[in-house]
């Protein structure tokens, strides 16, 4: 089913994200994660690109067992930065040959080295043009409430925003946030541009101490006041950071549906039982 189509009920979607595994790990606890998750009942699930782009193989067979296997729609990621137009199409094909209709478009990690070996794309608003040409594909993308790491200005990301919208984008999915004053904000900011699409809310729960100083380098998340409290009082302790967290992604769901946002999207990092708990503590809420 579309995403699209979902975002159409008049119900919030609910959603979740895993990755596949890294080149030459096996599949199997991938799978075994996913078929945990898919009992949940979400609207969809998505999966990464693989560890800097590099697996898109692993991405298509977990999106296609996340179908085929239990009967949940996938949302495959879909980067191009490191990609000839020739190789996108070669993957828009076996995406269509595996059943996949829902892509997020990304542009995708500069190598670390900061060389561009492919340079038939620059932005993700060239991926999704593409991908319009090439199938009758669902096509989200990825913004950001605080505002891209590379751009300077907040009315420059937005520009470029739209021009992912004007190019055929049907859905937007936030980068992770921990104030939902920012996202608010920002939701107010599109609209002033005109940029009207449905928007899916990304929230991260912070499980684990280690997980906190990382996951906002490669989201350039800022961290209220009230989460750096809970992250120095816990995140010593495993057991008392994973239970906080889950109580402070929840608290932060809450609120987002209160104030009428569309959809969430969880980054579960392939963790079954973070997603339960977080479904359980709403799922009066969402009506499940």
């Amino acid at each position: 089913m579309k995403i699209s189509e979902i975002l159409k009920s008049g119900k919030p979607s609910f959603s979740f994200e895993v990755f596949p595994p890294k080149a030459g790990m096996p599949i199997e606890p991938t799978l075994d994660a996913v078929a945990k998750i898919a009992t949940l009942k979400p609207d969809f699930i998505s999966v990464t690109y693989g560890a800097g782009g590099s697996n898109s193989k692993n991405t298509i067979e977990v999106a296609k067992a996340i179908q085929d296997l239990n009967q949940s729609t996938a949302l495959a990621h879909l980067t191009c930065i490191a990609s000839t137009k020739q190789q996108v199409v070669s993957q828009l094909n076996e995406l269509k040959n595996a059943g996949i209709e829902n892509i997020l478009a990304l542009r995708g990690d500069m190598p670390k080295d900061g060389t561009q070996t492919a340079m038939d794309y620059k932005h993700a608003s060239d991926l999704i043009l593409d991908i319009k040409k090439n199938g009758n594909f669902c096509i989200g993308a990825a913004c950001y409430p605080e505002c891209h790491q590379e751009c300077e200005h907040q009315d420059k990301d937005l520009e470029f925003l739209k021009m992912k919208v004007d190019n055929g984008c049907d859905f937007l999915t936030t980068q992770m946030f921990f104030d939902n004053t920012v996202l608010y904000s920002f939701l107010y900011r599109m609209m002033a541009k005109n940029i009207d699409v449905p928007v899916i809310a990304g929230v991260m729960p912070v499980t684990n101490g280690k997980q906190i100083a990382r996951s906002c380098a490669l989201s350039g998340a800022t961290l209220p006041n009230r989460f750096r409290r809970i992250a120095d009082k816990y995140g010593d302790d495993p057991a008392s950071m994973k239970q906080a967290g889950i109580a402070y992604a929840t608290e932060q769901i809450i609120d987002l549906l209160a104030n009428g946002v569309r959809g969430i999207h969880v980054y579960t990092m392939n963790k079954p039982d973070v997603a339960q708990q977080i479904l359980n503590n709403i799922s009066s809420i969402l009506g499940r």
